[in-house]
């Protein structure tokens, strides 16, 4: 029984819903889907209703693009709580749900006596990832020095707060409580859509993109949470990194031109990432 990530499908692709449909039966297997699936309800729905049967549990967690808004759909909460409950009518856990026992083999060298839960979460972004001498209000014009400019600025209404930083620090707040009120022997996979940490920020083509890839409240939720693996996505740069004896796992599909680099021109499948057991702690 093993843990299996992958997030970023974008399956409003007609390329990536090809390689989504070829992912095989994983019996006993659990996957997390770590958010950017699509841009619609459709597309979640695509996604869950193609890969439960594959997998014995699947999590689910939202990413920007998850969220975007277009004209009739609902906006800012009330899509995000829309995405929900298609979730848990299919029996998917989201970061609404208590936090998993993960019941499979653990890592090597952690120690039977250390039960690991799994934690997906939903924390957004406060534009924090920015250089110190550029100011909240001054960030947006920093970025489009570039021609930079994320379209959740159009698309992601942060609905019912007065901004995505109030949504984000609300979220923040939440988790942050959730967290803490885990027993301390408990050890933890924390799962979210954005980075945790700003050094494991990988977007070189695009750095004034930083902004809207997470915040500097969270940069040391790996130590305090006692996490064994911290699973993200959004940067649609798969790789694994260490921190403090924390692994560290990029799990992105990305866009067609971007996979191809990696998976070639003509994949059989898209390549999951394993998160437990994995390698030695």
């Amino acid at each position: 029984m093993r843990l299996w990530a992958i997030s970023d499908l974008h399956v409003g692709h007609p390329d990536n819903r090809t390689l989504i449909q070829a992912i095989p039966d994983h019996g006993p297997d659990w996957l997390i889907l770590g958010g950017d699936l699509g841009e619609s309800l459709d597309h979640l729905v695509f996604v869950l209703d193609t890969l439960g049967p594959r997998f014995a549990k699947l999590l689910w967690i939202p990413g920007n693009h998850d969220l975007w808004s277009r004209p009739g759909d609902p906006r800012g909460e009330d899509k995000y709580h829309q995405l929900v409950e298609a979730c848990r009518v299919r029996g998917v856990t989201t970061p609404e749900d208590p936090y998993l026992l993960w019941p499979g083999p653990l890592p090597p060298g952690l120690g039977a006596e250390a039960p690991i839960h799994l934690a997906p979460l939903f924390l957004l972004y406060d534009y924090g990832f920015r250089p110190a001498e550029v100011s909240l209000d001054g960030v947006l014009d920093w970025a489009m020095e570039e021609n930079i400019l994320c379209a959740d600025e159009r698309l992601l209404d942060p609905h019912p707060h007065p901004s995505r930083v109030a949504w984000c620090h609300t979220r923040l707040k939440l988790t942050e409580d959730r967290l803490s009120a885990l027993p301390r022997e408990v050890r933890t996979v924390l799962i979210n859509h954005w980075p945790l940490r700003r050094d494991l920020l990988f977007i070189r083509r695009v750095p004034r993109f930083s902004p809207w890839c997470g915040t500097p409240l969270t940069e040391d939720w790996h130590r305090r949470f006692r996490a064994v693996v911290v699973v993200t996505g959004h940067q649609h740069v798969p790789r694994t990194d260490w921190r403090d004896g924390t692994r560290f796992e990029e799990v992105s599909l990305g866009y067609p031109r971007e996979w191809r680099r990696w998976l070639g021109e003509a994949p059989v499948r898209p390549s999951l990432r394993e998160i437990l057991p994995g390698p030695a702690i």
